[in-house]
């Protein structure tokens, strides 16, 4: 169990800040919902101007400390849910939200933080829990057979060597139960040719893998998203950080196909407009990223891409082609109760 009293050398930094708040524009007011509170960083920023309010979710209950001090600090302002974001609907169901945003990926206050797994150097449990899961990474590699451990390894971390690495971790879990995480990446790193040029850790892939199994993080997003447009009222924002390429993909799909301007599939097919949910006004394909000045203080912001829409004044019907479209990590997470 992680101990929720640990506080971290080096606190989380929020990715895009100053991007993220004029974008958002606080000083106008209103009612903010902040899904992956961390440290609460962003938070305490909008919070900072008179008129707005913020809801915040984090499934972690190491960040109920950073919650309370802010809570102690803006009384009547600021609220916070130790719940998975993929419920937003069920609990701010009374009140419209302005901006949404989403953070998403893992925390330097979880990375930082050794016995929960998620470093490579980490010499201690292989955890990789961010909270509300009943699963952890030494469950999956000890458990699961060589051809899941391909499958998450393949899909969720997009990793060519997938069957080396977890034939290599068959064979190894045979004589050795893996328990730590620095014990899975010199299996990994034995599984995968060495490479000179490449910047990212030999690990990194497969890590990913793990951690979004375990917390269903696809499951998560693609949820999350969809229901956090219900209670965005008309003209609302809706911001998603995302970390990698997975993610991306499902924001970008989720606010170019929902949109009034979204283009249709083929030209040689009518436009089926029984079947359009327009949840978005004209969407415009744009990535914001990190400026050179951010990435060189916080390193791990190199690969973070912003994007955003902006709530259509249509009634919120669930978008269920989103399920459809990501079935393969859906029916993979599934998997695991």
């Amino acid at each position: 169990m992680v101990n929720p009293t640990y506080s971290p050398k080096s606190p989380h930094v929020s990715v895009m800040l100053d991007e993220i708040i004029n974008l958002s524009n606080p000083e106008k007011g209103g009612i903010f919902v902040d899904c992956t509170f961390g440290g609460g960083g962003l938070s305490k920023k909008i919070l900072q101007f008179s008129n707005t309010k913020v809801i915040a979710f984090d499934r972690d209950k190491i960040i109920l400390n950073f919650a309370k001090d802010l809570k102690k600090k803006y009384p009547t302002r600021f609220s916070f849910f130790q719940n998975k974001f993929s419920q937003i609907h069920n609990i701010v169901n009374d009140q419209l939200a302005d901006v949404i945003i989403f953070d998403l990926g893992l925390s330097s206050i979880q990375l930082n933080d050794l016995k929960r797994g998620f470093s490579f150097k980490s010499e201690q449990a292989l955890d990789m829990s961010m909270g509300l899961t009943n699963l952890s990474a030494e469950d999956v590699v000890n458990n699961y057979s060589e051809k899941k451990l391909k499958l998450i390894i393949k899909i969720l971390g997009e990793e060519k060597d997938a069957s080396k690495i977890a034939k290599n971790i068959i064979k190894s879990r045979a004589t050795k139960k893996i328990t730590r995480a620095n014990q899975l990446a010199e299996i990994i790193n034995k599984s995968k040719k060495r490479n000179y040029s490449q910047k990212i850790n030999p690990s990194t892939k497969t890590f990913q893998a793990l951690r979004i199994f375990v917390n269903k993080e696809i499951t998560e997003l693609v949820m999350g998203i969809a229901n956090a447009t219900k209670i965005l009222r008309p003209g609302g924002k809706i911001l998603v950080i995302s970390f990698h390429s997975i993610e991306d993909k499902i924001v970008k799909y989720f606010f170019n196909n929902f949109s009034l301007n979204r283009s249709n599939p083929s030209r040689y097919f009518p436009e089926n407009k029984k079947n359009n949910i327009n949840l978005f006004e004209r969407y415009k394909n744009q990535i914001i990223k990190p400026s050179n000045i951010e990435i060189i203080k916080n390193p791990p912001s190199r690969s973070a891409k912003l994007r955003y829409a902006i709530r259509s004044k249509n009634s919120f019907i669930f978008p269920e082609k989103m399920k459809i479209k990501f079935k393969r990590y859906l029916d993979l997470e599934r998997s695991h109760a």
